[in-house]
């Protein structure tokens, strides 16, 4: 089975998937929940104890009125629920369904609240990554720096991101999709997805590199091309049964896990799965490639 030898082919498949993503993020942006715009929470109280399906109805009268609804929670007799910004207009409309439908329910509490992820979180998370980038390049380097020529350790590292950035770009882009034609809302479990799927990525990709370090020492007469494709041969079985073990568990999360997880779940089924398609078919041919232009270049030269 010869994955270097089609390596365009596998980088054709991943632009063909990223693209739509990233015309989609440039041209709509992300459907960001409260978490991030900010909102109004409301506490609804019951004379007996409140069920989900009392918290349904609550949920309902907001949605009637086009209120986006990014939490609700029971507790005792208490009813928790975080929506978007309203205003005293919006707010009478909805006392006046609520005692409609369910005629001893009041309301205890109806305040304005910022986002609980705002601008400077934000910022700080994406120096987070960027910094952490420059960390696993800088380890990855420092690492592989005894490996044979005409090998390169920089070239690992930065292999590494390229093949971790594809996997942020996969993950953002599908979800720009989701968020304007099915109006899926990114709030603060899609920011921890994210740096869950960064973490999984690089691991996965460390293990094919590795096997190519150890057969670069152990493996001669073969060209660098022909020790890569090997290697990734090597680690196939490992790499996929492990992600699919990964994937079996989110997708029971998925099916029993509730609505509150939903899209979380989904973001990191994405991100197993790209982070997967990335070590086995991207990360090691970009190496390939990469020595490939310096061997050209080396030519003209």
């Amino acid at each position: 089975m010869d994955i270097v030898g089609k390596k365009y082919l596998y980088f054709l498949f991943s632009l063909i998937i990223i693209i739509p993503g990233l015309v989609s993020l440039f041209l709509f942006g992300l459907n960001l929940s409260i978490d991030f715009t900010g909102g109004t929470r409301i506490t609804v109280s019951l004379p007996k104890q409140a069920t989900q399906e009392t918290a349904n109805k609550v949920k309902n009268i907001l949605e009637k009125e086009k209120l986006k609804v990014s939490n609700i929670e029971t507790s005792n007799n208490l009813i928790f629920v975080r929506t978007q910004l309203m205003d005293q207009k919006q707010d009478g409309k909805f006392l006046a369904d609520l005692k409609t439908q369910l005629k001893d329910a009041k309301q205890e509490q109806f305040e304005t609240i910022g986002p609980t992820v705002g601008a400077e979180t934000t910022i700080n998370a994406i120096w987070a990554v960027v910094i952490a980038s420059l960390f696993i390049v800088s380890y990855i380097t420092w690492s592989f720096r005894k490996i044979p020529k005409p090998a390169s350790s920089l070239r690992f590292g930065i292999c590494s991101i390229i093949a971790l950035i594809h996997d942020i770009f996969i993950v953002i882009g599908i979800f720009a999709l989701l968020g304007h034609f099915f109006n899926v809302e990114i709030d603060s479990l899609f920011v921890t997805a994210l740096l869950t799927i960064i973490g999984f990525s690089v691991h996965d990709t460390i293990v094919v590199f590795d096997r190519i370090r150890e057969n670069l020492k152990r493996v001669s007469g073969l060209s660098f091309a022909q020790v890569v494709n090997e290697s990734i041969l090597q680690t196939l079985d490992r790499s996929l049964n492990t992600s699919l073990t990964v994937a079996l568990v989110l997708l029971a999360l998925l099916l029993f896990g509730g609505e509150s997880i939903r899209w979380f779940v989904v973001a990191l089924l994405i991100g197993v799965i790209s982070g997967t398609y990335s070590s086995i078919f991207n990360a090691a041919s970009l190496l390939v490639l990469w020595q490939e232009f310096n061997e050209r270049f080396k030519k003209i030269k």
